[in-house]
């Protein structure tokens, strides 16, 4: 299966959304799967969420998938609270995510 990793750094927020879902969406038009390494993301806001959301859903209009590996406890709360962990393929590790991915 084909894929790149991206890695977010800090807060995915109102801040740096734009960039990161650029970002995101250059490698979903290039027609590879996302890996989120999001081991170093220590916030993520309802702006984040929605660029997490946005991705999913164009990259499923491609037949690719978004996977999520490394959640902070913090950003996982968030998700969970808002429900977007279901949403997703969460992995805690990058060899887990690999494991499937390359399946």
């Amino acid at each position: 299966m084909n894929f790149a990793t991206y890695q977010l750094v800090g807060e995915l927020d109102s801040f740096n959304h734009q960039q990161v879902q650029d970002d995101i969406l250059a490698i979903l038009e290039k027609g590879s799967n996302v890996v989120l390494d999001m081991s170093a993301c220590n916030y993520i806001s309802s702006t984040g969420l929605r660029v997490l959301l946005y991705s999913k859903k164009v990259a499923a209009s491609k037949g690719k998938k978004v996977y999520l590996v490394g959640i902070s406890d913090v950003v996982k709360d968030i998700m969970d609270v808002t429900g977007f962990n279901s949403f997703f393929d969460i992995f805690s590790t990058m060899e887990e995510c690999m494991a499937v991915v390359n399946s």
